[in-house]
Parts: structure tokens; C-alpha cells; sequence
């Protein structure tokens, strides 16, 4: 997926991140084989690289300092570090480990990290070509993982480094209004109103007051960052989107009301998920119509070129806003 949040570098540039994570002793040798971009990401940039002794391993760099993104993604790369840190020590989902760190901003000018490269499948790339059954033995195993993810407590809601808020209401109507004034300082066109959007997260905010235990949320845990190889889910990637908030707000729960993105049946299953209650239904909803403001709102900030994702993010957006009660301008 291209980006220009994606900050390709050099080879030069490359074999320099090699030399300070590895020693000079395993930089690549000379040749047009040794790197490889892993091009399936939509917003960091991430290369496999075979170390001199043929160890392939995986360097992962944020966006260049002068990309503006969305607010909610500033100090993705910091997140996503420490949730690979909080998920090794409390629970036993597979995640990468990670090799090496920089923040240094010597090398490049961004921070990056080296981890092992995972030889496996990614699920949202063979999923179709998967037996119904496979795949619903994956979601099943998805969902399992999801909600070991969530047994972790916070003491509080909000970013993983703090700070805090007791609030979940309060804090996800930050979460919402950040993407909002996104849109609004360049002018995304999301075929309502700005502040019509606001009435309707303002009109049934009472729904987030049922939530009042701060768990871990993945929020980014999409098919295309599960990593599985016979039979079995072997890692999880890209966890730079966690925050302590509302476990439903999960991406496995989003088809149980947009069809577009699916069948949630497995996964909750998996999850050990009962019928969501009618309340619960309008909160999945609220966390619907946030995603797909960002998927709208992401493409200005990313300079897609191909308007396919904002055309149909854009028919999500006015299909939740509709069922909301609202109608299109």
C-alpha cells in the first residue's frame, strides 16, 4: 500500500541501522539481494533485511518529521514498543521481540526498531484461499488471543503511557474529536456536516458510561496483522494503535454492524462473545462510525492517489450516520 507516510531509506542508510543494531560484523554484503521492502503496510515503512550470516530480520521505521499525520498516530512507533513490552510480560499471545531501538533520529530521522523476521503467512493475504473451515478455526484462535489482550487492566483510560482518565466517555470523545478536527484543518470532505457528526456521538455518549474497567485494546487487529503457519496463529504485528479503553471497540467486533467488513461469528465465538445487548449495539456503532471517519479523513493525510478507500469508506460513514437518524445533506 503506498504512502507517503512510508519513509523509505537507502541502502546506504540501511547498512548503517544494521552495523548499530548487529555490529559491523553482520552488515549485508554488497549485492541487489539482501533487502527487501515488505510492501503490504499502510502506514510505516518496513524492510526484511538477511544479516550477513543470513538471519533475516526486520527493520520497522516510522514516518519522515516532516509528514504531518493524524493526531492519534503521533508517537505511534513509542506505542507500539511499549505494548510489545506490556503484551510479553502479561500474557501469552506470540508477538515479535524486539532486537533493537532507536529514537536517536542519528541514522534517519525518525525512530525505528529491528525484530526477527516471522516466517509464516499473513492471514489477510491467504485468507482467501483458505477452506471456509481453516479460516474459521483462525478467527476462532483470533478471538481467543483478542481476549487474553484484554484480560490486561489499566488504572486508568487513555494512552498507555498516561495519562489517565477515569472517564471512558471522556476519553473516547477526545479520540473523536482529535479525528474530527483532523478532517477540519484540511478540509476532508466527509459528506456531512462536521457538526452534525458531533450531534450524533453527543446524542448517545451515555452508552460509553457502561464501561468503567480500563482494559488493553489492540484496536489495529486486523487479518493482514495475524501471522499463522500450520494451523496455528504464530505472531501478532503493528501495535501502535493501543490504548487502555473498551475491549468492543476491537476491530474482530466491527462486522456485527457493518457487514462490509465481514462475519464476526468466529471470532466471537473464539472470544467467548454472548449477543451484544442493545446498548452495546449503539456503542459498536459510535466506534464504527469513528473508524470509518478515520478511513475517510486518512487518505488526505496519506496522499492516496486511487480514491477507492475514501469512496468507500465514505458510503460506510453515510449508511451509520443514516441509521443514526440522520440524513445526507
Amino acid at each position: 500500500m503506498e504512502s507517503i507516510t512510508k519513509n523509505r531509506q537507502s541502502p546506504r542508510t540501511l547498512k548503517a541501522m544494521v552495523a548499530r543494531a548487529y555490529g559491523p560484523d553482520q552488515v549485508p554484503a554488497d549485492g541487489d539481494d539482501w533487502v527487501s521492502e515488505l510492501g503490504h503496510g499502510w502506514f510505516n515503512v518496513a524492510y526484511r533485511i538477511r544479516l550477513r550470516d543470513g538471519t533475516a530480520v526486520v527493520v520497522k521505521i516510522a514516518p519522515p518529521a516532516g509528514v504531518e499525520v493524524m493526531t492519534y498516530e503521533r508517537g505511534a512507533m513509542g506505542i507500539e514498543l511499549a505494548a510489545l513490552r506490556l503484551i510479553r510480560e502479561r500474557t501469552t499471545v506470540p508477538v515479535p521481540t524486539v532486537d533493537f531501538a532507536d529514537s536517536s533520529h542519528e541514522l534517519c530521522d525518525a525512530d525505528y526498531f529491528f525484530m526477527p523476521y516471522v516466517d509464516a503467512d499473513n492471514l489477510g493475504i491467504v485468507k482467501d484461499e483458505l477452506t471456509p473451515a481453516v479460516l474459521d478455526s483462525y478467527q476462532e484462535a483470533l478471538g481467543a488471543a483478542n481476549r487474553e489482550l484484554n484480560s490486561i487492566r489499566g488504572t486508568g483510560f487513555g494512552p498507555l503511557a498516561g495519562p489517565f482518565d477515569q472517564s471512558w466517555r471522556a476519553v473516547f470523545t477526545r479520540m473523536v474529536e482529535d479525528v474530527l478536527r483532523d478532517g477540519e484543518r484540511r478540509q476532508v470532505d466527509i459528506g456531512w456536516d462536521y457538526d452534525v457528526v458531533r450531534e450524533v456521538f453527543d446524542a448517545h455518549a451515555g452508552t460509553l458510561d457502561e464501561v468503567v474497567q480500563p482494559r488493553y485494546v489492540e484496536w489495529d487487529l486486523w487479518d493482514s496483522n495475524v501471522l499463522v503457519r500450520d494451523g496455528k496463529i504464530v505472531s501478532i504485528i503493528d501495535h501502535e494503535r493501543a490504548f487502555y479503553g473498551d475491549p468492543l471497540i476491537e476491530a474482530g467486533f466491527v462486522p456485527t454492524q457493518l457487514a462490509a467488513f465481514g462475519d464476526a461469528a468466529a471470532f466471537m465465538r473464539g472470544y467467548g462473545q454472548r449477543e451484544l445487548t442493545e446498548t452495546e449495539q449503539v456503542r459498536r456503532r459510535l466506534y464504527c462510525l469513528h473508524l470509518v471517519l478515520i478511513m475517510v479523513i486518512e487518505t488526505v493525510y496519506r496522499g492516496h492517489t486511487d480514491s477507492s478507500q475514501y469512496d468507500w469508506a465514505r458510503v460506510q460513514v453515510a449508511d451509520l450516520m443514516t441509521r443514526f437518524g440522520r440524513r445526507p445533506r
